[in-house]
């Protein structure tokens, strides 16, 4: 017994147990079974017995991967965070009450002849003393709204102007030292970049919402007659964001967030460059109004087929084979008239600029001014042509 005892261990081991205490078997036993029940990686020390060889280190498994390792983390800033926190004390929600002709109003029971009816957007300020822009369609058909600031505090604004052409509107309140958003350079805007939308969306306040610029100069986004190249973006927009700020990862507006398109699997949204926004507000804020230039001509987008069928059917117009716009009609007494422009010109460039669709022309038209030159290069049967004009001034019949 007494050489079992001193192979389990020495004498001085044996002098720590107390009486009572369990010999250093039993613990060791104790030890191994707490490591079994915590399923942990537990080293117990193993009985030195005659004969039996201590196991040695494992050998090392296979190599998953060679890549070195990934330094720690580090805590830094949100960009997100920083262009929110930036821009979105500027973003204001706009309630709008407008009052709608009811055509039963007074006949059977059909409830009064005038009704109220609420809409609400969004908006940011541009000038601490209260000037701010949002969209036209937000502000339609009313002359004052009340506009809320994320801090809690409201006014009553007035619309100083609003443009349908480019769904640009200016509102003022009476306020001074307002927070404001900066204004970006949209002409900089490349696709791929970050775009973070803010606004009052289905009456959420402050909603924010991030993606990427997805396209830039889409003319043909929302249909005929906008003279606007959007900015497209997936970032998340719904009803209640129109005229809130679309804005890039280093906190200044980019754009002015006005339609969505609805698709499977996900929606698209666009917005108004802020450098056209700017040029719009500008004109509203010195005339009460925005002016775009016209030139007088009808247009349609040309593509092989048609110029195909056109020539075979019609004994005016020879046109060549490819992608473009054709002039089918000059209003009578329009600058594109006075300036010699006929139907079946093929229209090249406008300002300079290549264009491939209508929109595109009008766009071109729009950058102009009243009054001053522009030139225009057409096709003309087999040859091709510069024409001078000076826009005027569009009217709201035309």
């Amino acid at each position: 017994m007494k050489r079992f005892a001193a192979s389990l261990g020495s004498p001085a081991m044996t002098r720590h147990c107390a009486p009572g205490s369990p010999s250093p078997r039993r613990r060791s036993l104790a030890a191994a079974g707490l490591c079994g029940l915590l399923l942990g990686s537990c080293s117990i020390p193993l009985p030195n017995l005659p004969g039996l060889p201590r196991p040695g280190p494992a050998a090392p498994g296979p190599r998953v991967s060679d890549a070195p390792s990934a330094a720690p983390l580090q805590a830094g800033n949100n960009f997100i965070v920083n262009a929110v926190e930036k821009v979105g004390p500027a973003v204001v929600r706009i309630d709008t009450v407008k009052r709608v002709i009811n055509p039963l109003g007074g006949l059977f029971g059909g409830g009064p002849s005038i009704q109220q009816q609420q809409g609400q957007g969004s908006g940011f300020i541009t000038r601490s003393d209260g000037v701010i822009l949002t969209n036209a369609h937000v502000v339609e058909g009313t002359a004052e709204v009340s506009v809320t600031l994320p801090d809690g505090r409201s006014f009553n604004g007035k619309v100083l102007g609003a443009d349908p052409l480019t769904d640009i509107a200016v509102v003022r309140v009476v306020a001074q030292k307002l927070p404001v958003a900066p204004l970006g350079d949209s002409s900089q805007v490349r696709p791929g970049e970050w775009a973070i939308a803010i606004g009052n969306p289905l009456g959420l306040d402050n909603t924010v919402t991030a993606g990427i610029i997805s396209a830039i100069q889409r003319t043909n986004a929302i249909g005929e007659g906008q003279r606007v190249p959007y900015i497209q973006t997936d970032a998340a927009v719904n009803p209640g964001n129109s005229g809130g700020p679309l804005i890039n990862d280093r906190g200044q507006v980019i754009g002015v967030n006005t339609a969505i398109r609805q698709a499977p699997g996900a929606g698209l949204s666009f917005a108004i460059p802020v450098n056209l926004a700017k040029r719009i507000a500008a004109q509203i804020l010195e005339k009460g109004r925005a002016s775009h230039p016209y030139i007088g001509v009808r247009l349609q987008a040309l593509t092989p087929q048609l110029a195909r069928e056109i020539n075979a059917t019609s004994g005016e117009c020879r046109l060549p084979e490819i992608d473009g716009v054709v002039v089918v009609e000059v209003l009578k007494g329009s600058p594109a008239a006075q300036a010699g422009l006929k139907p079946c010109d093929l229209i090249e460039t406008v300002g300079g600029k290549k264009v491939k669709n209508p929109s595109e022309v009008q766009v071109a038209v729009d950058q102009g001014k009243v009054g001053q030159p522009l030139t225009i290069s057409i096709k003309r049967g087999s040859g091709s042509r510069d024409v001078n004009l000076e826009p005027a001034e569009l009217r709201s019949s035309e």
